[in-house]
């Protein structure tokens, strides 16, 4: 090689060498990031006054009917109940025989009681809609109870998949049908071990999901 070509070639390797230095790495982007949070808050508390403000037209549309609200977040109220003394609610560990059917907050049906067919809950150890986890526990047998749930309680963002929608709130009917304890409910001769359910850890909402 020439003296001039190899002059050439390292004068060329310095400026390159001096422009990559030159240059300031780029920072990754984070969508933690304090602006993309306090959007994402303030896109979460618009979505729940939206949903908020549809569910208190309701219940001021339903006047005939007391409602009661939750500390969890959503509302209810008693269509049937019971007027024993018993003070058995479904705790942890009981299990739970329910029916249920599923509406928008427009009264228009999703899911029907026949459709979902009657229900068998090992209270807390079962994947099940949130809202109807905490409701169930608030109930006696022989109630029923509809519950105006939020989106949050509900499906969240992602909806179920079938009918119901992204961050979609519901109106919930369910009837309690009977509480028993697990061990009751294994060795009661009309009751199959295949009936109940095998305990899982309840899934919470992710943060994806609240957004």
């Amino acid at each position: 090689m020439k003296v001039t070509q190899l002059l050439a070639c390292v004068f060329a390797t310095a400026l390159l060498l001096s422009s990559c230095n030159n240059q300031q790495a780029r920072k990754p982007v984070s969508y933690s990031s304090g602006t993309f949070m306090k959007e994402s808050v303030a896109r979460n508390k618009k979505l729940i006054a939206g949903e908020e403000s549809k569910i208190d037209a309701i219940i001021k549309s339903d006047s005939g009917s007391q409602y009661i609200a939750s500390p969890k977040g959503y509302w209810y109220k008693y269509d049937v109940k019971s007027t024993s003394k018993d003070t058995l609610f479904p705790k942890k560990g009981d299990v739970a025989y329910y029916n249920y059917e599923v509406k928008d907050l427009d009264g228009n049906m999703i899911y029907t009681e026949f459709e979902l067919k009657p229900q068998v809950y090992l209270v807390d150890k079962q994947n099940i809609m949130m809202g109807m986890r905490d409701g169930i526990k608030l109930m006696k047998k022989g109630e029923k109870i509809t519950f105006l749930f939020p989106s949050h309680m509900g499906y969240g963002y992602h909806g179920d998949n079938r009918r119901i929608g992204h961050n979609q709130p519901l109106m919930t009917s369910i009837f309690l049908r009977d509480i028993k304890s697990e061990a009751e409910a294994r060795t009661n001769a009309k009751t199959s071990l295949k009936t109940i359910p095998t305990p899982t850890k309840p899934t919470e909402p992710t943060e994806e999901s609240k957004q």
